[in-house]
């Protein structure tokens, strides 16, 4: 592509010549007017150009008159002189003769930049040095300083573009936080009517560089997620976002728009844009005082603001900023300090008024961070409040903090200052009114002197009566209590007023729209100087709620005792009939052999069981053996207990076998009321045969214990009882020997929480296996051995042959 070349116009500035033209194609009507209305553009553009160049040539002009003391012919012809001596165009001329003389900003940009790339530049791209565009640029703001829109233009156009920026925007920063756009160039006209308004919070480009007061760079727009205008158009181009203001006030923010990522600049290009913001920063000010950034000894006209602040109740002071040489803001002169303002450190309004801030109360630069606070608020407009701030003054230089609500808002040049030092007192009685609503308490104050009674709005509301009702008196409250408290509130008013003693009392309050409300009343005597009663005061306080919680938590405890002497009644009765029934020790006598029976009973009396065993010599000579346990604890297990083991012995008594016996005893369990479940062993010994037949129904097997060691029984088949209505038994049968001794017990003697069934009877075995002595002396070891952890009934049956 060629590049388009550049014309040099006389005492102008420099004009893009137009491309080659295309072939010739003959001319339509559309085409005709097309080429027309781009003729006019450009004319208009070259004669912006143009206006803008010879601003900065007069500009030249009006240095050297002054300081040739000329005439404005001579001055030209001086400017024309100094171009062909220099080989310069009159543009670069006068940018050089502007810059030396105003040795601002710009200049020094300008320098710094010229000064880097001279050496590098070719002879015919000096008319486009940094100085030309900066000031060219200029002269078209001050050309132009009314009209904010051609100034966006004359910036794009002059010292943008050849950057390689495409767009600008205008940002004028408003005092509620948000932004407006002032002027653009180079967006479409759509995208600058939906970005017109940005509300406050919303985290632009130039909000980010106006919150943090500082240039923003945003390298890839569409990377970093930050919506702008025109992020359509180039949503992978780069910002640049640079606040522009002057003495300290950001009046908004110049947002440069670049088609592509942003790659690192230089330090020229970044005080470019920044010498830029700073020339329009007067176009934003919309109303600027006069002398907002005037010297020391011109300060601003703040007598509006002193009438204000003398009609404020709160300490108020009125500041206005101090700029350094270079147009800085250093320091706050405090102006005016209003006739409530009192001093943290003590001193008098009078040496405060005039002194700069940070001399009169320096700590307020540092940790607390007011001076910054301030200086935002000048900054940027936004008005500050908040509560409960620290505020520290030096007092013989030692440090002493108050907490204040400080409000702070700035109000043309000025900054306008309060804060509310938080009254210890006040703040107390808001906590106690707080806590006297939240306790449903009312304080009343009676002057008995003058008849005189103070309320506060709580106890109205107990009272169920308006503000505007006149107060009951003390002596009147019975009138409005139940007359079943009208002794106690008899007793109550007599320690009060004749014995004036404090007193309390609880009563029921009827109050006007007929509820019945408890209230608690405390009183206590003021005696004057001559120890007579003055008045009385005290307090009202709801306690409805608590009445009827502890009405409650009184039934709720008498229904529990009625339930446990219930439930330890039929506990009492459960022990008995099961103790009656099985005797914790039991001995029978029987030909060729010695029974002795243990019971231990549950640890717990509410853990009633269903454990039972019996020993019975039946009417063939047989010895009936058996031992069972009922699921379940209480009087249902007692009682289906009872039932077992009555049913078993009326049915040993028909000469039946174990298994049959099993068989009809399921049958029975089955068919019981309450659908009980139990297991059960049974066995017949014949003691002149000394075998014994055996049955079992879900239980553990007898053990057999000889001098050997001890064994259990083989394991034969049986279902638990009651689990179906008809089941077949197995039965076995084993012949004992001389000295042999036989046990037969419940699961209680044996399980445990923590261990399966087989390793506890392999302990039970063990133990078994290793006692001595007599058959009382094994059965007791066997209780106390025992390692189980259930809490469960425990039934052993010992048998011990001659």
């Amino acid at each position: 592509m060629t590049r388009p070349r550049t014309a040099r116009t006389p005492g102008g500035p420099v004009a893009e010549a137009p491309p080659p033209s295309l072939p010739k194609q003959a001319p339509t009507p559309l085409g005709r007017l097309v080429a027309t209305v781009e003729r006019l553009r450009r004319e208009v553009r070259e004669a912006h150009a143009a206006a803008d160049g010879r601003a900065l040539v007069e500009l030249a002009k009006g240095i050297l008159m002054g300081r040739l003391n000329c005439t404005p012919a001579a001055a030209a012809r001086q400017l024309d002189e100094l171009c062909r001596d220099a080989g310069l165009s009159p543009l670069e001329l006068a940018a050089d003769i502007v810059n030396q003389a105003a040795r601002d900003h710009v200049s020094e940009v300008a320098a710094e930049f010229v000064e880097r790339t001279a050496a590098a530049a070719p002879p015919t791209a000096r008319t486009s040095t940094l100085s030309v565009r900066l000031r060219t640029a200029e002269s078209g703001i001050l050309a132009a300083a009314a009209d904010t829109q051609a100034v966006a233009e004359s910036l794009l156009a002059n010292a943008l573009t050849p950057i390689g920026a495409v767009a600008v925007a205008v940002w004028a920063a408003a005092p509620d936080g948000s932004l407006a756009l002032a002027a653009h160039a180079g967006f479409p006209a759509e995208e600058a009517s939906r970005w017109r308004h940005v509300p406050p919070g919303v985290a632009t480009v130039p909000r980010l560089a106006l919150r943090e007061r500082t240039p923003v760079t945003i390298a890839d727009l569409g990377h970093e997620g930050i919506p702008s205008i025109g992020h359509l158009q180039w949503p992978g181009g780069g910002r640049m976002a640079v606040p522009a203001g002057t003495g300290g006030r950001v009046h908004g923010v110049l947002e440069v728009c670049w088609p592509q990522p942003l790659p690192p600049q230089p330090p020229q290009i970044r005080r470019q844009v920044e010498a830029l913001a700073e020339l329009c920063a007067h176009t934003l000010d919309t109303a600027p005082p006069a002398d907002a950034a005037a010297p020391e000894g011109l300060l601003p006209d703040v007598s509006e603001l002193i009438d204000l602040a003398e009609g404020l109740h709160d300490p108020t002071v009125i500041l206005t900023p101090v700029l350094d040489s270079e147009g800085r803001l250093a320091d706050f002169r405090i102006r005016h300090a209003n006739s409530r303002f009192t001093d943290p450190a003590g001193r008098p309004r009078a040496d405060v008024n005039g002194a700069l801030l940070l001399e009169a109360y320096p700590m307020a630069g540092g940790d607390s961070g007011l001076f910054d606070t301030i200086e935002r608020v000048h900054a940027t407009g936004e008005p500050f409040r908040a509560e409960r701030v620290s505020l520290t003054a030096l007092v013989d230089q030692i440090p002493l903090t108050s907490v204040a609500d400080i409000s702070v808002s700035r109000h043309g040049a000025a900054v306008l200052l309060i804060w509310r030092i938080e009254d210890e007192t006040a703040r107390l009685a808001n906590l106690l009114q707080h806590a006297q609503r939240l306790g449903r308490i009312g304080g009343f104050e009676e002057d008995l002197t003058t008849g005189e009674i103070t309320w506060n709005s709580e106890l109205y509301a107990l009272h169920g009566l308006p503000p505007t009702a006149p107060p009951v008196p003390l002596r009147d409250l019975p009138d409005h209590a139940h007359p079943d408290d009208s002794a106690a509130l008899g007793r109550f008013l007599r320690a009060v007023l004749r014995y004036r003693r404090p007193a309390s009392v609880n009563l029921r309050l009827r109050r006007s729209d007929g509820i019945l409300r408890h209230i608690r009343v405390v009183a206590e005597p003021v005696l004057d100087a001559a120890q007579r009663l003055h008045a009385v005061r005290g307090a009202y306080q709801d306690i409805s709620a608590q009445h009827w919680t502890e009405v409650a938590l009184a039934a709720t405890r008498d229904q529990l005792a009625l339930t446990e002497a219930e439930s330890a009644e039929r506990n009492r009765l459960a022990l008995q009939l099961q103790h009656a029934i099985m005797p914790p020790h039991h001995h029978i006598e029987a030909p060729g052999l010695r029974v002795a029976v243990r019971y231990r009973p549950a640890e717990t009396e509410s853990l009633v069981g269903g454990d039972w065993y019996d020993t019975l010599v039946l009417p063939s000579g047989l010895i009936l053996l058996s031992v069972g346990d009922v699921a379940g604890h209480g009087i249902e297990a007692a009682t289906g207990m009872v039932v077992l083991r009555n049913a078993l012995r009326g049915l040993a008594v028909t000469g039946a076998g174990p298994a049959q016996l099993m068989s009809w005893l399921n049958t029975v369990t089955h068919h019981l009321t309450k659908q009980v479940t139990a297991t059960a062993v049974c066995g017949l010994y014949d003691p002149r045969t000394r075998v014994m037949r055996w049955a079992r129904a879900g239980h553990l097997p007898p053990v057999l214990v000889r001098k050997d060691g001890a064994r259990a029984f083989p394991l034969i088949d049986g279902l638990l009882l009651g689990a179906l209505p008809d089941v077949t038994y197995a039965e076995g049968e084993i012949l004992l020997e001389p000295q042999d001794t036989l046990l037969m017990f419940t699961d209680g003697l044996v399980e445990r929480r923590d261990a399966s069934v087989q390793d506890s009877l392999a302990d039970l075995l063990h133990t078994a296996g290793a006692g001595a002595g007599d058959l009382d002396s094994r059965l007791d070891a066997l209780l106390t051995e025992s390692w189980s952890d259930t809490d469960d009934d425990t039934c052993v049956i010992g048998v011990q042959l001659d």
